[in-house]
């Protein structure tokens, strides 16, 4: 996802298929299929991603389910607000996981995406899962469903979310 390539060059069929059927078509049949079980009010978080928001090269089809993802997210939060469901979405930045040790690089083609990945984030490193998690534990601690719904907040790395930041974030979302 990260090589050198112009669209079309690194993206196959199967990858584009199956990115959508992870990003899209799961989270929409994960929803549809859990609606009998929610509580009332429930929260659903969505996991999007940055590359939603800034257009990274080299990452046009993970950016384009992630985007359409959010669009998910905001969409099914107005179909089920009266059901007291809200939908939100967080979109990190790159994340400290196990999947870059995935993607098939060498270790020193690894190393060298990770420095240019760091380069392009303003903190200079990756975010940790806590980062994440803190975002995705205010949506669903909050208690006015019907107030908070449509958001996509942005977890870029290195900026801890606290009720107080994401607060004000979230009102000039």
């Amino acid at each position: 996802m990260f090589r050198e390539a112009v669209p079309g060059e690194f993206w196959a069929t199967l990858a584009c298929t199956n990115l959508s059927e992870l990003n899209l078509k799961g989270p929409y049949f994960l929803i549809q299929a859990l609606l009998p079980v929610f509580a009332k009010p429930a929260s659903i978080v969505l996991n999007g991603s940055v590359n939603a928001h800034i257009g990274m090269p080299n990452t046009t089809i993970y950016a384009a389910t992630k985007a359409g993802l959010l669009s998910l997210a905001r969409t099914v939060s107005g179909e089920l607000v009266a059901r007291g469901i809200r939908v939100n979405a967080v979109s990190p930045g790159p994340i400290s996981t196990p999947l870059y040790d995935k993607l098939g690089f060498s270790e020193s083609e690894l190393k060298a995406v990770a420095s240019s990945i760091q380069g392009q984030v303003p903190a200079g490193r990756f975010g940790t899962p806590s980062e994440v998690a803190s975002a995705v534990g205010l949506f669903a601690q909050l208690e006015r469903p019907a107030d908070w719904v449509r958001k996509v907040l942005k977890v870029p790395a290195g900026e801890l979310v606290t009720g107080i930041t994401v607060g004000s974030a979230l009102r000039k979302v």
